[in-house]
């Protein structure tokens, strides 16, 4: 570090030397006044040994490291109490589903509180055959709380095109199959344009999920969740669309 020009000068030399006192000057220092003697310097004298600040450094950070851990494994049972349970899980919320891409006759399902949630894209001929299976049906007109409000139609659906069930039949909770209108399947009623057949019983349903008469299942439709459309390419299941 440069000193300034008029600032004192001292020299000391080892822990016993000269001592000089003086001025910077521009050509060096200038000496007022020169005493010699002994000059003690108690820090030269100094041999204990010198504190080593790298590894005081390294042992400050591994203690910092390993209490940061210590304090993430403490804090894992209390995240996990926050976390939601299993049967919160099942509860669930509302499932958005995407649509794009369905053709026509496709069936797709999806989970909502543990239950499989058909969603089928009916063509304009299959909905305008339902009303000629009317006469085979326990519950045709739909008068059976089996569904919301605004799915009590002859569709049973918002949109004609699209109809949303619970598949779950309604005579001891079986899962059935969807069985397209020009598959040939045994055992299937006399008025019958396509639906869903349940295995284990016998009982069968249309593509509105109406139960046949003389089904185990009767009087008791498919049921229809709540659900929305938040356009003509997205459903939401679990939420109510306005009657």
């Amino acid at each position: 570090m440069a000193v300034p020009w008029g600032a004192p000068a001292l020299a000391v030399t080892g822990p016993f030397g000269l001592a000089m006192r003086g001025t910077v000057t521009r050509k060096g220092v200038r000496l007022r006044r020169c005493s010699v003697g002994l000059w003690y310097n108690p820090a030269a004298m100094d041999d204990s040994p010198k504190p080593d600040l790298a590894r005081r450094r390294f042992l400050t950070t591994a203690a910092t490291v390993v209490g940061g851990a210590g304090a993430v494994v403490a804090a894992v049972p209390f995240l996990s109490m926050m976390a939601p349970s299993a049967r919160t899980r099942l509860v669930g919320g509302p499932v958005e589903v995407d649509l794009r891409g369905m053709l026509p006759g496709e069936q797709r399902t999806v989970s909502w509180r543990g239950r499989p949630i058909w969603i089928l894209q009916r063509t304009r001929a299959v909905v305008e055959a339902l009303s000629s299976v009317d006469s085979a049906l326990s519950d045709p007109g739909s008068e059976r709380a089996q569904q919301p409000e605004y799915a009590r139609n002859t569709h049973r659906s918002i949109q004609p095109g699209y109809l949303v069930l619970e598949g779950v039949c309604t005579h001891l909770g079986c899962v059935p199959r969807y069985v397209r209108p020009d598959e040939s399947v045994g055992g299937l009623p006399e008025l019958w344009v396509g639906g869903f057949q349940c295995a284990c019983h016998g009982s069968h349903f249309d593509l509105a999920g109406r139960v046949y008469e003389g089904s185990p299942a009767r009087p008791f439709n498919l049921r229809v969740p709540p659900h929305k459309f938040l356009s003509d390419s997205y459903l939401v299941i679990g939420v109510d669309a306005e009657a």
